[in-house]
């Protein structure tokens, strides 16, 4: 029961937030660069798919004897059509990434200085009934 009403107070509380923002904050930080390894990738993927498309069409331009490359051109270009999307799907979940890093940052702070200001970190001792 005494474990019950330390968690009640507001001390105790924020001591549970505080360790659930440092537990889920490398989390984050670390997701938000693997999102931006990914999204390097991307932009290189469809940088090749543009250089191939246009060397097969330069191909095709060449080619004395009528060689349809019109359908992979195609089947390239819907590839990088795809390739675009995710990469923009990433951009959008980085940048909630980037915000919600910021807020738990934000909030760490906060809570960190308000129990500095109540006195939790005080390095006197606590006085003996």
């Amino acid at each position: 029961m005494a474990a019950l009403a330390v968690v009640e107070t507001p001390s105790g509380k924020d001591a549970i937030a505080e360790g659930l923002l440092q537990l889920l904050k490398p989390a984050v930080q670390q997701l938000d660069l693997h999102v931006h390894s990914v999204r390097e990738s991307q932009v290189e993927l469809r940088e090749h798919i543009d250089n191939l498309a246009a060397e097969l069409c330069r191909i095709n331009e060449h080619q004395k004897v009528a060689l349809d490359l019109d359908p992979y051109v195609k089947k390239l270009l819907n590839a990088r059509r795809r390739v675009v999307l995710v990469n923009n799907i990433l951009q959008n979940a980085q940048e909630r990434l980037r915000r919600l890093n910021h807020n738990v940052a934000k909030e760490t702070a906060r809570r960190k200085t308000m129990l500095e200001t109540s006195g939790a970190f005080s390095t006197r001792p606590p006085s003996k009934p």
